[in-house]
């Protein structure tokens, strides 16, 4: 009743998201780097999926998994990006009270899907390892469709939840947003009422959607690592590494940045910087997701030579 008691209780119906501060010469410069970054995001993750769809050689279970990925990634990016963009160019930093918490539902079904879908990845891999024999029966298509309804659905239902909570909210006070996008933390802030039903809910399906996919995937990662170097051959031991290197890339640095953000003690780090590790694992992870599994992985990396020399062909075909 105090929190209620000490408030202005003038319902707010408008958010002001704060971004980067309001320096006139930066935003063209940031508008101009984030422009870059979603258009390299997008044509990355689309340019993979193209690849997984066209090349048979890919049409197996952890390309599969590759490809939902980068479906997740460019929808990751596009919950938060255009809007940003849109306040850098036009310096309109407004968002409705139900726009914001849209933007944080979608936002947290990416979040958790992005989570499960990292799951499913290494368990795929583990299977294949360790359990050579029955890889065929136990990853088929229909599971591996399964694993991926899986992440949708229960990301869904999840973040559902929690938003059936914070539409019952009435915010007041301030309505300015020190971030860059419709956080929950900056947003629960300005709630008039009691928001420890809200915190306790979004807690246990925050933990039951990120930390347990995250120590499963620790577990499958130390099951893998445990039977490759019983691989008597260099040779094997290498091909087997190499076969998961990259997403084990991808899920430490995604993990990172989250843990860094939304775990580790942040009451003395100042705003900026929490803003800029919001930005690693927001928009600088799915660009980079991509550039990760192209590099790092001989059959992608084989698909887009053949699909640039057929590219190449068919120009050459047409000219007079």
């Amino acid at each position: 009743m105090e929190k209620v008691e000490g408030r202005n209780q003038t319902p707010i119906v408008k958010f002001i998201l704060l971004g980067f501060g309001n320096v006139p010469e930066l935003q063209p410069l940031l508008f101009l780097v984030f422009l870059v970054i979603y258009i390299v995001t997008v044509a990355g993750n689309i340019l993979i999926i193209a690849l997984v769809v066209t090349d048979q050689h890919l049409h197996i279970p952890m390309y599969f998994f590759l490809g939902n990925l980068s479906c997740l990634e460019t929808r990751y990016t596009s919950t938060i990006l255009p809007r940003l963009l849109a306040s850098l160019l036009t310096g309109d930093r407004s968002i409705s009270v139900k726009g914001c918490i849209l933007q944080l539902y979608l936002f947290g079904v990416m979040s958790t899907a992005e989570c499960l879908l990292l799951m499913a990845m290494p368990y795929d891999w583990y299977l294949a390892i360790c359990n050579p024999l029955r890889y065929d029966a136990l990853m088929n298509g229909r599971v591996c469709c399964q694993l991926v309804a899986g992440s949708w659905i229960s990301s869904l239902v999840g973040c559902a939840i929690v938003d059936i909570f914070f539409f019952q909210l009435t915010f007041c006070n301030s309505k300015e947003i020190d971030h860059f996008f419709c956080d929950f933390s900056p947003m629960i802030k300005l709630s008039c009422d009691d928001t420890q039903t809200l915190q306790l809910v979004t807690f246990t399906i925050s933990a039951i959607g990120t930390i347990v996919p995250c120590l499963l995937t620790l577990t499958s990662y130390v099951c893998i690592i445990a039977t490759i170097l019983r691989i008597p051959s260099t040779t094997g031991r290498q091909k087997a590494f190499s076969t998961c290197s990259s997403h084990l890339i991808v899920v430490i640095v995604f993990y990172g940045t989250l843990i860094t953000v939304y775990v580790a003690p942040t009451a003395n780090t100042p705003k900026i910087l929490h803003k800029l590790f919001s930005v690693f694992y927001t928009v600088l992870t799915p660009m980079i997701n991509p550039v990760i599994y192209s590099l790092r992985n001989k059959e992608v990396n084989e698909s887009l030579r053949k699909a640039i020399l057929k590219l190449i062909a068919s120009r050459k075909g047409i000219e007079p």
